[in-house]
């Protein structure tokens, strides 16, 4: 049961009240159950101000952390930034720099992007396309943006605890590697699919991929999961929605399948359409095909879209390991 200071998720997310709840939520038993108790705080406990404090902690992308920031988000923050740096050339940092200008003017708070992994150009794009957004809904793509560089944190967190607290065990150095590797990889999941945050602005533009997506990663090996079979499904039974306890057979109607990838996405599984049928979805994966040894002979994601939500994303993944899964939706 890991047990942290309020000062350390400070450094994960710059919000004190934000960082008051998670120390009145823990200890947690792994850094997946912090995630999700830092989710629901984040986005059902922390008010305005709070989420304001936040993005306000973060330096400016392409400049560096104030003498101020903790020592550890400072050093977080100049790594993640790291291949928009790398990338950024005198005009790009420029052009960068004068967007981020424009961009506070019109929005009162800084340009906020989970930048892990991202160049220079493909940031400065994401501005562009942010910067016609009513304050409303960029108020909210930053709190989801602000969620992310969170989440990749709290596991760097739980990492360098492992690291500090078993020098010397060969074991636990190759847990701290895989633990380590988990970072590249989740935020890697978390980069690509930034474009299912924009969540409402996509009601102005036409879709580039289905509305309903997913991927899975192996937890357990702390990579993506390749050569899941993955199949979608939209309830159509006698009943508005299925009955619990009561057979389903022939209610299901099959939308698409697919076999995730060597990243672990799922492919598509529906038509690109702008508008998504409201209804009760399935998503459901052949995981005892993937890991024969496992508990779980397959696993079924059910939810809803209703109908004001139509012209949302709903981008589904799957956590999995031998003895256990997760699922959140990712907007």
């Amino acid at each position: 049961m890991e047990r942290y200071e309020e000062e350390e998720y400070l450094a994960c997310c710059g919000s004190t009240q934000f960082a008051k709840e998670m120390v009145k939520a823990s200890p947690f038993a792994s850094v997946h159950e912090a995630v999700a108790a830092a989710r629901d705080i984040w986005f059902n406990k922390v008010d305005v101000n709070g989420w304001l404090e936040a993005f306000s902690a973060h330096p400016q992308i392409g400049q560096s952390p104030s003498p101020n920031h903790p020592a550890a988000a400072a050093q977080w923050s100049k790594g993640e930034q790291s291949t928009a740096l790398a990338t950024a050339t005198t005009s790009t940092l420029q052009e960068l720099l004068d967007w981020n200008a424009r961009y506070r003017h019109k929005f009162g708070f800084i340009f906020l992007i989970c930048a892990s992994g991202r160049s220079t150009a493909e940031i400065l794009a994401d501005l562009k396309k942010r910067y016609p957004n009513r304050p409303i809904v960029e108020f909210e793509i930053a709190a989801q943006e602000q969620m992310k560089v969170t989440e990749l944190r709290l596991v760097k967190l739980f990492s360098s605890k492992i690291k500090s607290t078993s020098k010397g065990d060969q074991h636990a150095t190759v847990s701290v590697k895989k633990a380590e590797d988990r970072v590249s990889i989740i935020g890697g999941h978390l980069t690509k699919t930034s474009e299912s945050s924009f969540g409402k602005a996509s009601q102005i533009s036409t879709r580039t991929r289905p509305p309903i997506t997913t991927h899975v990663l192996d937890v357990s090996q702390g990579s993506p999961a390749a050569g899941v079979e993955v199949c979608l499904e939209i309830w159509k039974g006698t009943h508005p929605r299925p009955l619990f306890g009561e057979p389903d057979v022939g209610g299901w109607v099959i939308q698409g399948s697919s076999t995730t990838d060597g990243d672990g996405r799922g492919g598509q599984l529906m038509s690109i359409v702008d508008v998504v049928n409201p209804g009760i979805y399935r998503i459901s994966f052949n995981t005892g095909k993937y890991c024969p040894s496992g508990f779980f002979p397959c696993v079924s994601i059910v939810f809803e879209i209703k109908e004001s939500q139509n012209r949302e994303h709903f981008h589904v993944p799957l956590l999995l390991s031998p003895f256990s899964f997760t699922t959140y939706r990712a907007r």
